[in-house]
């Protein structure tokens, strides 16, 4: 079972930056695919960025490529989103998951067998 919290979130102005954490517990070697996603009041939870646990290879969804980055410390167990030149349309509860095993499109929740509980970004 692998626990996920989720940190970093806040207020800011359109155009500035903040660096998202999830923190991990538990049996975290079985975890292949860290993925952060973001979900808007009425809106679907969309797929944001991806990173492999082993390897570090990442994808992004092209609405935050080139603004975001997603990163691990192995030591740690946490993965980062660092976000810059903010949007108000990246306004969001930004959640944390992870899957055992790679999957075929990791931009579908329902591919992640692990969720944190969000943190909320607001950009105005």
């Amino acid at each position: 079972h692998v626990q996920l919290v989720e940190s970093g979130g806040g207020s800011v102005q359109a155009g500035g930056s903040l660096r998202l954490s999830c923190a991990a517990s538990g049996y975290t070697g079985s975890s292949k695919c860290m993925g952060w996603f973001r979900q808007a009041p009425g809106k679907e939870r969309e797929g944001v960025a991806r990173i492999y646990t082993d390897g570090g290879s990442t994808y992004y969804a092209d609405s935050v490529k080139g603004r975001f980055t997603i990163s691990q410390d192995y030591v740690k167990k946490t993965v980062y989103l660092q976000m810059s030149s903010l949007k108000p349309e990246d306004t969001a509860t930004y959640y944390c998951a992870a899957r055992t095993g790679y999957p075929g499109s990791w931009y579908l929740p329902r591919v992640y067998n692990y969720w944190g509980q969000g943190t909320q970004v607001t950009v105005s």
